[in-house]
C-alpha cells in the first residue's frame, strides 16, 4: 500500500512540474423536448416542455465550465435550440441555428458540448425551428464567476431568473401557417412572468418567496417574439449590475425597458412592509397595452399585493435616455469578456462599414423581410456545412448583399441564403438603420460587440462625433427605434459561420437575418476547432466523407 502511495504522489510532483492540468469542470444534462397542455393566459393550449418544465430548466454554469447537452427530440416535427448570447470561441458547430446546424429528427437525440468563457452574465436559449419560440422551449442560462474573480457587489442571498415574453394563444403551427401564406402573426394575446400572468383575486401563488431585509438578483430576460416590455417591480428599486456578460455602472432603475432577445441583472433589496408585491411586464411601442403581472411574497409577510399597479413610460424617447443611461463599469475585474478586439476600441481604425436596412416587402403576394434588398431562406444543407465541405457553391453565393443597400427601400428583393465574407480580425462598424414605424431588435451570435450609439433619423459618417468611444457596454442585443438607427463596434477575431438575425421573430423567420462568414486563412485549430465527431449532417453532405481536418 505504501508503494501506490508513494507512485501517486511521484505521478502527481511530476505532473505539477511538466504543467499537466486537469480539463476544465463538466456539467452534464439530459434534456427531453416534449408537448404538454398548460393554460398560461386561462385557455388550454399545447405548449413545448424540457424535462416537463415551462419555461425549461435553468442552466447554471461557471466560467469554463464544458456544458455538455444531450437532447431528446420526442416531438413530431424536427427541432433545435440556439444559446443566444454565449460566445463560443472557435466552435460555431455548437451555435444552434439552421445555418450551422441540422435539425434534430423526431425520435432522435444530439449532444451539445460548448465552453462558457469569462462571459459572466445572463443569457437566454430557445428554439429557431420554425414557431417553436412561441409556444416555449426557451430558458434562462447563466455564467457564474470563478472564485477567483471578485464581482462587483456582494453576494446576494439569493440568484433567480425571471422570463418575461409576449404570448399567443394561437399554436405555433398556426402561427406558422399564418407566415407561410404571406400573413403577419398579428398582436400577442398576453405577457408572462415565468410562464404565468398572475390573475389578482387571491388565488395566485408566489413566483419568489424572500426573506425581507434581504438583497436578491434577478435576471430578467425577453424571451419573447414581438414587443418589448417595461419590467418594474411594485414598490421597490431595482439596481442594474450587468447584462450579457457585462458590469455596468450601478444606477437604479424604477423600470426597464428589456427589449427582445435582451438580458439583464438587478439587485433588489426587500426593505418594504413584508406583504405581496407585483412583479409587472407590460408591453411598448404598440397601441394596445398589455400587462403581465407574478407575484413576489414576503415570508410571513401578510396582506395581498396593491391592485393599483406602477405605471409604465410613456413614448420610445424615454427607452432612449435610458439606453444612454448604460455604461461598461471599467474598474469591475468581472465580467469583462474580451470583446473581439481591445478595451480600447475607440482608439482602432475601423476597416469596413456595414449599413443594414431593413425593409418589408410581398414576393408573390406574400410577405417578406429584407436586410439591403436580400431575404434570407435556410438552404437544406446548412451553409456552414456546405462551406466546410468545400460544396458552397452548390449551396449559396457569398455576398448578394451589398454593404450598403442602394436604396432604402429596394422595389425588389432578392430571396436567398443571404451569406457576407467578412475578414478574419477585421475590426469593423455595423449600422442598423430603421426606417419602419414598428420596433427592431438585432442578435450577433459569436460575439460581443461596443453598442456606441442610438440616434434618431438616417446615420452619417458625421454621426461618429456622438459615438460613445469610452465605455460603452459590450453586449449581444442592440435595439432599434422607430425612424432611427443603432451603431455597434466589434473585431471579427472569432472564425466561424455566425448568425446575425432580428430579434422580432416573425421577421427573422420571414428572411430578416444573415450569416457573416469569418475564415481563418490559416486553417489552424488555433483559430476554429474541427467539425465534432458526432455532428448531425444532412443535406447534399449527408454522404461525403468528411474533410481533412485542421491542425496546429
Amino acid at each position: 500500500m505504501e508503494g501506490v502511495v508513494l507512485i501517486l504522489l511521484l505521478c502527481l510532483t511530476f505532473g505539477a512540474m511538466l504543467g499537466v492540468h486537469g480539463e476544465d469542470p463538466y456539467l452534464f444534462f439530459d434534456w427531453k423536448i416534449t408537448y404538454g397542455t398548460l393554460s398560461p393566459l386561462g385557455t388550454p393550449q399545447q405548449v413545448i416542455l424540457i424535462n416537463d418544465k415551462f419555461p425549461g430548466p435553468e442552466i447554471n454554469s461557471t466560467s469554463n465550465n464544458n456544458v455538455v447537452i444531450n437532447m431528446f427530440n420526442q416531438l413530431d416535427e424536427p427541432f433545435l435550440i440556439t444559446w443566444s448570447g454565449v460566445q463560443q470561441r472557435k466552435n460555431s458547430w455548437m451555435d444552434g441555428t439552421l445555418g450551422t446546424n441540422c435539425p434534430i429528427q423526431p425520435g432522435t437525440n444530439q449532444t451539445y458540448h460548448f465552453q462558457v468563457k469569462d462571459q459572466i452574465g445572463s443569457f437566454i436559449y430557445y428554439p429557431v425551428t420554425g414557431m417553436h419560440r412561441a409556444v416555449g422551449g426557451f430558458g434562462g442560462l447563466h455564467i457564474n464567476s470563478r472564485l477567483l474573480i471578485p464581482v462587483p457587489y456582494p453576494d446576494p442571498e439569493d440568484d433567480l431568473t425571471v422570463i418575461i415574453n409576449d404570448w399567443y394563444t394561437s399554436t405555433h403551427t398556426t402561427l406558422k401557417k399564418h407566415l407561410d401564406s404571406g400573413r403577419s402573426i398579428g398582436r400577442p394575446s398576453g405577457v408572462l412572468i415565468n410562464g404565468k400572468n398572475a390573475k389578482g383575486d387571491g388565488s395566485d401563488e408566489p413566483l419568489f418567496t424572500l426573506k425581507p431585509e434581504k438583497t436578491y438578483k434577478f435576471r430578467v430576460c425577453n424571451a419573447g417574439l414581438k414587443s418589448s416590455l417595461n419590467f418594474r417591480i411594485q414598490g421597490h428599486l431595482m439596481k442594474l449590475v450587468e447584462m450579457e456578460g457585462s458590469h455596468v455602472i450601478q444606477n437604479e432603475y424604477e423600470s426597464l425597458d428589456v427589449h427582445i432577445g435582451a438580458c439583464f441583472s438587478v439587485l433588489v433589496t426587500t426593505n418594504k412592509e413584508p406583504k405581496d408585491y407585483y412583479m409587472v411586464a407590460s408591453t411598448r411601442f404598440i397601441k394596445t397595452v398589455l400587462t403581465g403581472k407574478g407575484i413576489i411574497r414576503y415570508e410571513n409577510g401578510k396582506g395581498p399585493a396593491s391592485p393599483e399597479l406602477p405605471e409604465p413610460p410613456v413614448g420610445w424617447a424615454w427607452s432612449l435616455n435610458q439606453f444612454r443611461s448604460f455604461r461598461w463599469n471599467l474598474t469591475a475585474s468581472a465580467a469583462r469578456p474580451n470583446p473581439q478586439g481591445s478595451y480600447h476600441y475607440g482608439s482602432i481604425e475601423i476597416t469596413r462599414t456595414l449599413k443594414l436596412v431593413n425593409s418589408a416587402h410581398r414576393v408573390g403576394g406574400k410577405l417578406r423581410y429584407a436586410i439591403n434588398g436580400v431575404s434570407h431562406v435556410d438552404p437544406e444543407t446548412p451553409v456552414k456545412l456546405a462551406e466546410y465541405y468545400g460544396i458552397a457553391e452548390k449551396v449559396f453565393k457569398y455576398d448578394l448583399m451589398p454593404d450598403s443597400p442602394a436604396s432604402d427601400s429596394p422595389a425588389e428583393i432578392v430571396v436567398q441564403p443571404n451569406v457576407k465574407n467578412l475578414t478574419f480580425r477585421n475590426f469593423v462598424e455595423i449600422i442598423f438603420e430603421n426606417h419602419e414605424k414598428s420596433m427592431q431588435s438585432w442578435h450577433l451570435d459569436g460575439y460581443s460587440f461596443f453598442a456606441v450609439a442610438i440616434e434618431p433619423g438616417t446615420w452619417s459618417p458625421e454621426k461618429r462625433k456622438n459615438y460613445n468611444l469610452l465605455d460603452a457596454v459590450s453586449r449581444t442585443t442592440i435595439q432599434v427605434f422607430p425612424k432611427s438607427w443603432a451603431a455597434i463596434m466589434l473585431t471579427f477575431d472569432n472564425a466561424g459561420m455566425w448568425n446575425l438575425r432580428s430579434e422580432m421573430w416573425e421577421k427573422a423567420y420571414l428572411g430578416q437575418q444573415m450569416y457573416v462568414s469569418v475564415l481563418s486563412p490559416e486553417r489552424s485549430l488555433r483559430d476554429e476547432y474541427n467539425i465534432p465527431d458526432n455532428f448531425l449532417v444532412c443535406g447534399l453532405v449527408k454522404d461525403m466523407p468528411p474533410p481533412k481536418p485542421y491542425t496546429i
